[in-house]
């Protein structure tokens, strides 16, 4: 069967060698569908500090090199100009479950793996369209601790499907639901998380966020995608199987220097 073209740009930009530059200029889902996407958000590139208990496998340049940019999402996506508002009013919650408070606390602060994990790169992207934003990062940690939070991430549908949040901008009902990945990377895991507002008149904003992590041997990516409207899921899956490759290709690259 013959590659769409939008699936034929990322194959193409694969095996041209181009992964440590900016190839892809659309969005592709499971559907093979082109369509815009969108998300949360990061001011531009920047790296954390190492953490001893995780030891990076890849040098600064490296790590940079892997991240996605805005030409692999195309248009409408841009470098983002700053933090949504929405990140405050709703995404920084409370709730009475200790596992769903630190689902919500680990999306607010956008660490999905703890104090003992490292940023090794991240870039924040803006939907200049729909308002969305995304953020992508690669975080290195232990591999078995990498698992262990993809396992824990997992069970948040059943532990923490349906809940009751509180947030600046009043109570929220949130829903989170396992969502569908490429088949990359070692271990992967998504989810989608709805916050919407409870209000008697019917008229309190909804948050959709799409959340990937995906290990590619010691290192991690993660994408957060989302906005105060419809989220397509393309978006996310062009990042996610887009960066893994990439990040693939550049551990690779690495080990045949050495």
């Amino acid at each position: 069967m013959p590659l769409s073209p939008a699936r034929a740009v990322i194959v193409a930009a694969l095996s041209a060698g181009a992964l440590l530059s900016a190839p892809a200029c659309s969005v592709v889902g499971p559907d093979g569908a082109v369509r815009a996407g969108r998300a949360p958000v990061s001011p531009g590139t920047a790296t954390g500090p190492r953490s001893p208990a995780a030891a990076p496998t890849l040098t600064e340049v490296q790590a940079h090199a892997a991240l996605i940019t805005e030409a692999d999402l195309g248009e409408p996506w841009v470098p983002t100009e700053g933090f949504a508002t929405w990140r405050e009013t709703m995404l920084k919650a409370s709730a009475k479950s200790p596992e769903c408070r630190r689902l919500l606390d680990a999306l607010y602060e956008e660490d999905l793996f703890g104090p003992d994990a490292s940023t090794r790169a991240s870039i924040g992207l803006d939907d200049e369209w729909d308002g969305a934003q995304l953020r992508y990062q690669i975080v290195a940690h232990r591999p078995e601790e990498v698992d262990r939070r993809l396992a824990w991430l997992g069970a948040m549908p059943d532990g923490c499907g349906r809940f009751t949040a509180t947030a600046r901008g009043g109570r929220m009902a949130v829903e989170v639901t396992e969502s569908e990945l490429p088949e990359v990377g070692d271990a992967r895991q998504g989810l989608r998380i709805v916050l919407t507002g409870l209000s008697e008149y019917g008229d309190a904003p909804t948050l959709t966020l799409d959340v990937a992590a995906v290990r590619v041997g010691d290192d991690t990516i993660t994408v957060t995608n989302g906005g105060l409207g419809e989220v397509p899921a393309e978006a996310t899956w062009t990042a996610v199987e887009l960066g893994a490759h990439r990040l693939e290709e550049v551990r690779k690259q690495g080990r045949q220097s050495v």
